[in-house]
């Protein structure tokens, strides 16, 4: 899977399951204050990826996660 294709089926899973306006998505968007995701979203969040991308999220691997492009850079190394 491409990097691109990493990118837009996290935005679409981003506009259509957690409903965030399609302008606040960036890659060096934060993820908590920029696109306003709290603890709850995060538990959707881990299901829609282990479901479209395949394989597990450890919460202690997101720990140093902040932007939406680090976040796309962890799936990319877990399906890479």
């Amino acid at each position: 899977m491409t990097r691109t294709e990493i990118e837009e089926k996290v935005r679409t899973f981003l506009i259509q399951d957690l409903e965030i306006d399609e302008e606040k998505i960036a890659p060096d968007a934060l993820l908590k204050e920029g696109l306003g995701i709290d603890s709850l979203d995060f538990v959707d969040i881990v299901v829609i990826v282990e479901k479209q991308f395949g394989f597990k999220i450890k919460p202690e691997e997101l720990i140093d996660v902040k932007t939406l492009s680090q976040f796309c850079d962890y799936i990319e190394t877990k399906v890479g």
